[in-house]
């Protein structure tokens, strides 16, 4: 049975969408968008407001283990910090040098790293230092910032210096989001280190979930757009793993309903009232590459600006 991962992605799944999602389908863990470490050492209170489910016993109500990713290009501050943050007791520290975002490679931070293999090795050593065996440490990682040439010597710079896992979003920072992933280059990074390693990238469906593992050799994998796009994709992997008959359409869209409508009552809980419509359109305009179902509900809740609006037309549609 494959080790399925939910990614990190920020400003898409929050805290309210792990909820959400973890709900929906089970993961064997899941990982918190990034803490950003730069010009000081992080209180306890940073961390937790990130991923409160540390309050709770580093999980996500539906059991699932929570994570928390640290970004940063400071050895020692990024050794501070991940001292502090395993003093809470996560269910293990994740490093981001994958994310290809231009304002965040402008301070020296994500996957402009990769072209640092030493800077690497500090880095997560430092960290494992401050971890100091409390939770597991695992890294994020992608192929490179414009080319792959790179991309072993990254790979082994994270796991001698420390890193016990390493996912590997099999795409440079140039590549973006954009589609293919080079899954064939995931295989070769496993062959090359000593450590699990989790495949991520392009995975929108059980076809392309079937041919990852193919090119790659890699029976773990993290999904991340596909599963915000797909609440269900865990599940249907897990089912075509089994052998087994996926849910129809029109039954899984029932079920996704009251999960929807819980996590827009956790969006308006979070974000103040004028900011909320935003979430619950950025995530059906993902939702649509599923179900025809979220089409419809999209063009109704597009142009309404008041949540009081967005509420009235989710329990129309039988959210809550």
């Amino acid at each position: 049975m494959p080790r399925l991962l939910l990614a990190p992605m920020e400003g898409l799944v929050d805290a309210v969408m792990r909820e959400a999602l973890t709900r929906a389908a089970a993961y064997d863990w899941c990982v918190t968008e990034f803490v950003r470490v730069s010009n000081t050492v992080l209180p306890a209170r940073v961390y937790t407001r990130v991923a409160p489910e540390l309050l709770r016993g580093a999980c996500t109500a539906a059991g699932v283990p929570v994570r928390v990713q640290l970004l940063g290009s400071d050895p020692g501050r990024m050794g501070a910090c991940a001292a502090t943050l395993a003093g809470l007791n996560p269910a293990g520290v994740d490093l981001n040098f994958g994310c290809p975002a231009p304002m965040v490679n402008r301070h020296g931070g994500g996957s402009i790293l990769l072209d640092e293999p030493e800077l690497l090795y500090r880095i997560t050593g430092a960290v494992k230092d401050g971890v100091a065996g409390r939770v597991p440490l695992s890294a994020k990682m992608r192929l490179g910032v414009r080319d792959t040439h790179r991309a072993i010597e990254a790979a082994q710079a994270l796991v001698a210096g420390g890193a016990e896992l390493l996912v590997v979003h099999a795409r440079t920072k140039e590549d973006g989001y954009r589609p293919p992933a080079h899954w064939p280059w995931i295989a070769r990074i496993a062959e090359a280190v000593n450590v699990p390693v989790v495949g991520n990238g392009e995975i929108w469906n059980v076809a392309d979930y079937q041919r990852c593992v193919a090119e790659s050799g890699c029976q773990q994998l993290m999904l991340g757009r596909g599963a915000v796009a797909d609440p269900f994709l865990a599940e249907r992997i897990r089912a075509a793993a089994a052998g087994l008959e996926p849910h129809p359409a029109e039954v899984d869209w029932a079920r996704l309903l009251p999960v929807i409508g819980d996590f827009w009552q956790g969006v308006l809980h979070k974000l103040e009232p004028h900011q909320a419509p935003g979430r619950i359109k950025q995530w059906l305009n993902l939702l649509r590459r599923t179900f025809p179902q979220a089409e419809h509900l999209h063009q109704r809740i597009r142009p309404l600006r008041q949540a009081a609006e967005v509420t009235d037309a989710l329990q129309a549609a039988g959210a809550f």
